[in-house]
């Protein structure tokens, strides 16, 4: 008994216990929301990584389709299924 009171009466850990509870739970930036801060801030940079990627390749396929008019006309037969005269379009469906 005498040494737990005498832990209470020390005013130097009292005041580090009392900075240790009140960063981890009650600070602005508390360990909890930093870590749930440095979650987010991981999954924006592999969104960010994917949205770059793919940046990336639309710039390729621009300069293909600007440079390259059979790589045009297979992109419009496949995504606007359009046709020459005459032609036939089969659709397949899985």
């Amino acid at each position: 008994m005498k040494k737990i009171s005498l832990f209470l009466a020390n005013k130097y850990i009292l005041s580090i216990s009392f900075f240790i509870v009140w960063m981890l739970f009650f600070d602005q930036k508390d360990f909890f929301s930093t870590l749930e801060k440095r979650k987010e801030l991981r999954e924006l940079q592999s969104k960010n990584a994917y949205y770059m990627k793919e940046i990336d390749n639309s710039k390729r396929e621009l300069i293909d389709f600007q440079t390259n008019p059979a790589a045009l006309e297979k992109f419009a037969r496949e995504h606007y299924m359009l046709k020459k005269d005459g032609e036939d379009i089969f659709l397949v469906e899985d």
